[in-house]
């Protein structure tokens, strides 16, 4: 097995930028995720968003997860559990509008440093927008404004995940397999404790816990953008029986109301007039529909969507 794509964005301004180029064209193509180093976040801000999301779960979250796995007898389990995922998370959004302020436990600090966070992963997730543009031969910009609703806005938010011990991890799952139905997600994560993992080749492969990284993975909706040459990819988290595994993803996803299709310039002609792989819709549908269906399998998500495209009308009903 190949080494996993990891990328030095500060190579992008030298005479490397065209391997580099090169190798995110296939971490895109052939991975669905890689990791960026150099990527102009700041170190120290990195360890303080680090530092307060753990001293945060530790103060206002461990023992309500305690209470709840007590509650539903979870360290006693004896066969695989399947409707449930070791993790303790909330949720934080920023685009269009921010409930930051609103989130309840939250020290004032706290949410300064995450604001100041989402806005430099906002950033980076534009600028690896235009990266991708460069690479698939589309204008400069297209993808951003692909993802764009009437808002003139993406749909940007933030899950911030604590994956605690678990006595039985081969019985119950860190987070089920699934595909990211979003964009463009970028995951601050520990680096110490791993257990993230993409499914390549139909093995089950270790994203690596590095220092100061953040991983990227690809969404279903640059899949459909891009006509099928960029692949969202199943991913898991399995459990650990020791140590707390601290998990930021900031999905910068299209607005609700953007109409998702493939860019015309990447579909062959020949597809176009005899049957087009991927839909055309409305995210905020494809929404409706995934939060039903995410821990299955993507290609009849894409399938059910192209009901709707032929039949409008029946949008609610799919979506309901």
């Amino acid at each position: 097995m190949e080494n996993f794509p990891v990328i030095n964005m500060e190579k992008l301004n030298g005479e490397e930028r065209k391997a580099t180029m090169e190798t995110i064209k296939d971490a895109c193509e052939n991975w669905g995720f890689f990791e960026l180093v150099n990527h102009g976040l700041p170190i120290e801000l990195l360890d303080t968003v680090e530092k307060m999301t753990k001293g945060h779960y530790k103060n206002c979250l461990e023992q309500r997860f305690k209470d709840l796995v007590a509650s539903k007898g979870l360290e006693a389990v004896n066969t695989e559990v399947k409707d449930m995922d070791w993790e303790s998370t909330f949720y934080l959004k920023h685009l269009p509008h921010s409930n930051i302020s609103e989130v309840p436990d939250l020290e004032d600090e706290y949410r300064k440093v995450m604001k100041e966070f989402a806005l430099k992963l906002e950033k980076l997730a534009e600028e690896l927008l235009d990266l991708f543009c460069e690479n698939l031969g589309l204008e400069k910009g297209y993808l951003k404004k692909a993802f764009y609703g009437s808002q003139g806005s993406p749909t940007f938010g933030t899950k911030v995940s604590n994956y605690p011990p678990c006595p039985t991890p081969d019985l119950i799952k860190g987070l089920r397999s699934h595909t990211d139905a979003g964009g463009v997600i970028l995951l601050f994560q520990d680096d110490k404790v791993s257990g993230l993992q993409l499914l390549k080749d139909g093995k089950w492969v270790d994203v690596p816990p590095m220092r100061h990284s953040i991983v990227i993975n690809l969404g279903d909706q640059l899949e459909v953008i891009t006509n099928g040459k960029y692949k969202s990819v199943e991913h898991r988290v399995i459990a650990q029986t020791d140590g707390t595994r601290m998990s930021i993803a900031s999905f910068y996803n299209p607005g609700s109301d953007a109409v998702i299709y493939p860019a015309p310039s990447l579909v062959e002609k020949e597809a176009e007039e005899k049957n087009q792989v991927y839909p055309k819709f409305v995210f905020d549908d494809y929404m409706k529909l995934y939060a039903g269906l995410k821990f299955e399998a993507k290609e009849p998500r894409f399938e059910a969507m192209k009901t709707v495209e032929a039949n409008p009308s029946l949008a609610a009903i799919a979506t309901a």
